[in-house]
Formats: structure tokens, C-alpha cells, sequence
């Protein structure tokens, strides 16, 4: 099976990513003897950029899936594949930081992460389970002295690089007023239906990359919307290209400077994620798409408690 190469970006720490990640984060999350050949297979078509979290549960399964891409000569070097992993909020505090990375590099069998992001700018109480959240959940987050504990990480060689996940604005703004190495990147929900354009212009201004989840609208997932793969004007771009829907997203994206996150296990749509590299939209295409309506999906409403710090989701996205 020949693979695909994709063209990589250089984030500001100097490390290269590959511009297309490969999500192992779902619900319900299959067995590992489902996802490991997943895993597998993908390396086998071209991605080499694999995206994980504590909260997701996949660490493990792709940590056995690169050891065998290993063995299996499909990767020659552990340093061909770009592992992204996160920090969970139950962890985002001063002095667990750098444990619980710890506990995600034994869980992937790995010396290193390339890429450790925090989670969400929230800090949950140690052994909370599941997205929502009652009375003495939520607590205060201390931004600063877990972004400290960041910069330790990549300080001891466990992270080649550091960054932000589902950050606003003014969250950011905070971090790169102490930040002694600042975030290379903010992984945040973004498609054609929700542009983020406020967001991608102060991460531009400040050499952060953007990376984007629910890039197709995280269509059957628990809280996601057909807003992309619904759209009655990608679906004419689509017929006018001779292309998918989902490869009309994800191209935008591209175009846009933003690595995409793409998630499915199902081989046939796997191959037709990475075919969107060697074309372009057109300018009248470009347009179109500007004028598609805009919609977040995922509002974070389990992090608004009456007692914790975010009182609505503007105080927490803002």
C-alpha cells in the first residue's frame, strides 16, 4: 500500500509537525484490539501525527501501535512519528504536571511527547470523572504556575514542545505575559463553521499555530453539529470539484494554516482525509465559504458552576 506523504509545519520551539493529525479520542472509545490495527493501518496509509490525551484513553493502545509500526519496519525510528498528548484538568495544577506526564509517557511507551498540550484552562478536583460537574468540581485555576510546570516539562526533555488547548483570546494574552518559553501551538474547535478568526489572528501575531478539532463539526459525536457536513455550499463546492465534503473541509482548513485533526477509523474515508494536498479551492470557492453562518458546538457548559471561577461560557472562552 503506498503511503502519502504530508508537508510539515515549523512550530516557534523549531520542531517540524506534520500539517494532518490522526484523533484517537472518541465516544464510546472500542476495544484495544480494535484500536491498535486502527493505529496501525494509519501509519501504514502516511500519518505520522497522532493525536491523544489522558482523558481519552488511547494512550496505551497507540503506544503498543507505534511499538509495532516499529517491529514491523512500517516506521524506521521512533522520531518519524509526531506524538501530541494532553494534560487533564484534574492534573492542572502546580506539582502534577510534570507526574502526570509522566503517567502518559509510561502509558505510550515513549521517552518523549512532541507536543504536550493543556487540556482546557480549567483545573477540575483530583479524581472527577466524566464532562459534567456538580458543587466543589470546578476550583480555581492557577494559569501561571501550571504553565510553569509546562516549561519544566520541556526543560527536562519530556515535551519538545508546549501549548494550549480550546485557550480564548484572553487567556493567551495572560500566558505570554510570563511565559518564558511561549506556547508553540492552541488546539481549539475550528471548521467552516466556526471560523475562530479573532483567535487565529492573535495566535498568528504570536507565532502560535492553530490546529483544529472538529474539523468536519464532529458530526455524531455527544454534543456535535452537522453545521459542515450539512452545508448546502460545501456540498456544491464538492459536486463542482469532483471531491468530498469532508475533503472540501479539510482543504479549507489547510489553506487557512491550520492543521487539521481528522478522526475516523473507517479505512476508505482514513485514505480520503489525506487527498487534499495536491489541489486548491479556487478564489470564488474561497468566497463562498466566507458566507457560511457560524456556530460553536461545543460551549463547555460543564465548567460553569455556581462556586467554581466561571460563572457562564463567556467567562470561560473570554
Amino acid at each position: 500500500m503506498e503511503s502519502i506523504s504530508i508537508p510539515k509545519v515549523v512550530l516557534n520551539s523549531g520542531h517540524k509537525m506534520p500539517t494532518l493529525g490522526f484523533g484517537t479520542g472518541t465516544v464510546p472509545l472500542p476495544s484495544f484490539e480494535e484500536l491498535i490495527p486502527s493505529f496501525i493501518n494509519a501509519i501504514k496509509i502516511g500519518y505520522r501525527h497522532f493525536d491523544t490525551a489522558a482523558y481519552y484513553g488511547s494512550e496505551e493502545p497507540l503506544g503498543h501501535a507505534i511499538a509495532q509500526a516499529l517491529e514491523q519496519g512500517l516506521i524506521k525510528d521512533r522520531s518519524e512519528i509526531f506524538v501530541t498528548t494532553k494534560l487533564w484538568c484534574t492534573d492542572a495544577h502546580p506539582g502534577f504536571v510534570v507526574p502526570a506526564l509522566k503517567n502518559s509517557l509510561k502509558r505510550l511507551g515513549l521517552e518523549y511527547v512532541d507536543l504536550y498540550l493543556i487540556h482546557f484552562p480549567a483545573r477540575l478536583r483530583q479524581g472527577v470523572q466524566g464532562i459534567t460537574y456538580k458543587k466543589g468540581d470546578v476550583l480555581p485555576f492557577d494559569m501561571k504556575g501550571t504553565w510553569e510546570d509546562m516549561e519544566k516539562c520541556a526543560k527536562l526533555g519530556l515535551a519538545k514542545s508546549i501549548g494550549l488547548s480550546n485557550f480564548g483570546v484572553n487567556k493567551i494574552s495572560e500566558i505570554l505575559q510570563y511565559a518564558t518559553i511561549p506556547p508553540a501551538l492552541n488546539q481549539v474547535e475550528m471548521n467552516a463553521a466556526w471560523k475562530q478568526e479573532n483567535l487565529r489572528k492573535i495566535c498568528k501575531e504570536n507565532g502560535i499555530h492553530v490546529s483544529a478539532w472538529s474539523p468536519l463539526g464532529a458530526n455524531g459525536a455527544v454534543w456535535g453539529s452537522l453545521a459542515v457536513m450539512d452545508s448546502p455550499i460545501l456540498k456544491d463546492i464538492a459536486i463542482s470539484s469532483g471531491k468530498t465534503v469532508a475533503q472540501v473541509a479539510l482543504r479549507w482548513l489547510i489553506e487557512q494554516g491550520v492543521t487539521p485533526i481528522v478522526r475516523s477509523f473507517n479505512n476508505e474515508r482514513m485514505k480520503a482525509n489525506l487527498e487534499i494536498f495536491n489541489w486548491k479551492l479556487s478564489e470564488v470557492d474561497l468566497k463562498k465559504i466566507e458566507q457560511i453562518p457560524q456556530y460553536r458546538a461545543f460551549k463547555g457548559e460543564g465548567f460553569i458552576t455556581e462556586d467554581g471561577p466561571y460563572k457562564t461560557t463567556d467567562d470561560f472562552w473570554n
